[in-house]
């Protein structure tokens, strides 16, 4: 245990050292009088000075500049990434000037690569569609904390194209209403438990919470019989047709911001949730898959 925490405070010294550009060193605390030991009490529990001879104002100067350096080459990172992403297609405009202040100002402090590409493609998005992501957007993943961002990337698996309304969405059940001469019965119902494909309830509270899934299930219209509704899943199409009259299918809808950002993550529809889909769906609706490439 003593070798343990020995490490993590090695660590923690080299990552201050890094941060503020000097080492700390454990300080001679000098001998007070009786008048200074009430102001000492409130600094007790920091036994470490800066060692160094620069004064302050010079450390902080030094600190300033580590920070700028650092968020140019973020900036620079981000910038090279896009170029070597952006395929070669004719541009519908050019980015708007304030929504490309507002991601340089917000991308310069991401040194996390994975996030950088996430970036990368957001500007190469904007500069071949500009308006296609939001500064809210921006301003979203720019907050976005590891937890929000492993629950967003267990939901894009399960977000099927709705390309009628241009928006994703997370179907989980149906329910089939009651005929107007049968008012004893409730109409048959099933769910999905999204948490066997990998999205706990949780997960989805917490996207909730982000403002990337709307708080409130939603359902269709009501569907007859055949009927149909399309979904797209990355390289394949879903085509949902009801076998008998009456049937209201019940999802969770991405928000505006929640569809931009899911348009960064390219991922195949979940073989779990694909299969709990026919488990659920298939005694009232063909469920029939098409290959993206193909003519529909």
């Amino acid at each position: 245990m003593a070798v343990k925490n020995a490490q993590v405070k090695s660590a923690l010294a080299l990552l201050i050292e890094e941060k503020l550009g000097y080492p700390m060193v454990k300080g001679v605390q000098p001998l007070l009088s009786q008048n200074a030991k009430y102001n000492a009490q409130r600094n007790t529990e920091n036994q470490y000075i800066v060692r160094t001879q620069h004064h302050v104002l010079k450390r902080a100067l030094k600190r300033q500049q580590q920070d700028k350096i650092q968020r140019q080459q973020n900036i620079e990172s981000v910038m090279g990434m896009a170029l070597s992403l952006c395929p070669e297609v004719t541009a519908r405009g050019r980015p708007d000037p304030d929504w490309l202040d507002h991601f340089v100002s917000l991308a310069e402090d991401i040194a996390n690569l994975a996030m950088q590409k996430l970036w990368a493609k957001i500007l190469v998005g904007e500069s071949i569609s500009p308006g296609t992501f939001s500064i809210k957007s921006l301003q979203t993943l720019k907050l976005m904390t590891q937890k929000e961002a492993n629950a967003f990337q267990r939901c894009a698996p399960l977000c099927g194209y709705l390309e009628k309304e241009d928006s994703f969405l997370i179907l989980h059940g149906y329910y089939k209403r009651p005929s107007i001469l049968d008012l004893i019965r409730k109409g048959s119902t099933e769910s999905i438990n999204l948490s066997q494909a990998g999205l706990s309830f949780p997960n989805i509270l917490t996207l909730m919470d982000i403002g990337l899934l709307y708080r409130q299930e939603i359902e269709s219209a009501t569907m007859q019989k055949g009927q149909s509704l399309k979904l797209v899943y990355q390289k394949q199409k879903l085509q949902l047709s009801a076998k008998s009259n009456d049937l209201v299918l019940s999802y969770y809808k991405l928000t505006q911001t929640g569809d931009e950002l899911k348009r960064l993550i390219q991922a195949p529809i979940s073989k779990q949730y694909k299969g709990l889909l026919h488990s659920a769906l298939d005694s009232e609706f063909n469920l029939e898959w098409i290959k993206k490439t193909e003519s529909t």
